[in-house]
């Protein structure tokens, strides 16, 4: 199990200041205990206070620490796998979600106007993949497309998998003019995958419907707006990229340019 560098520093926090504590509590009970004997003997009390927390409680507390770190590690790995769809290694779309809403949360924290845009990525005729070549060859496009995608956006862009063929990719700190040259590069990226099975070769490609906003906004509100320029993508001849600015639904939140 892979142990991070912090994990590393509670272990030696936990192996050092476990026996220092046993020991401080051992000296400070054997002197009073033993303040009335001799010398000597109070000095080997004083000794075994010392000596015997050292000798158990180091490889005790070291073991415990371990344990404990390995638990760690475990629930973060839990964590990731909760939060990924398996097929695709996106973000599933709950975490998705959460996500976009905690990056705007924590710009709107620090004083900051959040501004980016959200874009719905769906699958062009994918029934028709599923139905000539199986839903297993189905998968393998997906998972193509997954990664076609994720190439294709920013480094602090994320995807996530919403469900079926239909993916998110929220760009934080975009205009709408970057908002269209990222939509239409990953379009491209997997108009450019070359997709083949039972020995034929098959296009893919995507719709994109993205809403670009500019102040206050949640995931329950961009995903609607930027599903309908979806819709609209897929009306006016799929492979294209539709984009519109955030609508706000309520006087609370701002209003970006259509």
């Amino acid at each position: 199990m892979k142990v991070m560098v912090e994990d590393w520093y509670r272990i030696g926090l936990w192996t050092l200041c476990g026996p220092l504590l046993c020991i401080t509590i051992a000296v400070a009970y054997n002197g009073i205990a033993f303040a009335g004997d001799l010398p000597d003997i109070r000095y080997r009390a004083m000794m075994a206070a010392i000596v015997v927390p050292s000798i158990l409680g180091i490889p005790l507390f070291l073991c415990f620490s371990l344990k404990l770190c390995e638990l760690a590690a475990v629930n973060r790995r839990l964590g990731v796998v909760a939060a990924t769809d398996g097929l695709t290694n996106c973000l599933n779309r709950n975490a998705f979600a959460e996500m976009v809403d905690l990056r705007i949360e924590s710009l709107l924290s620090a004083g900051k106007c959040p501004y980016g845009a959200l874009l719905i990525v769906d699958a062009d005729h994918f029934k028709e993949i599923n139905d000539r070549f199986g839903h297993q060859h189905g998968d393998t496009a997906l998972a193509a497309m997954a990664q076609a995608i994720r190439s294709a956006v920013r480094a602090g862009d994320s995807v996530g998998r919403l469900g079926g063929e239909e993916f998110g990719v929220f760009l934080p700190g975009v205009d709408r003019s970057a908002a269209q040259a990222v939509a239409e590069r990953l379009r491209r990226s997997v108009e450019a995958v070359p997709f083949s099975a039972n020995g034929e070769r098959h296009t893919l490609s995507v719709s994109v419907g993205g809403v670009v906003f500019d102040g206050e906004a949640r995931f329950s509100l961009l995903f609607p707006q930027a599903d309908e320029r979806l819709y609209l993508a897929k009306r006016e001849g799929r492979n294209c990229v539709r984009l519109t600015g955030f609508e706000a639904k309520s006087p609370t939140l701002a209003f970006a340019e259509p």
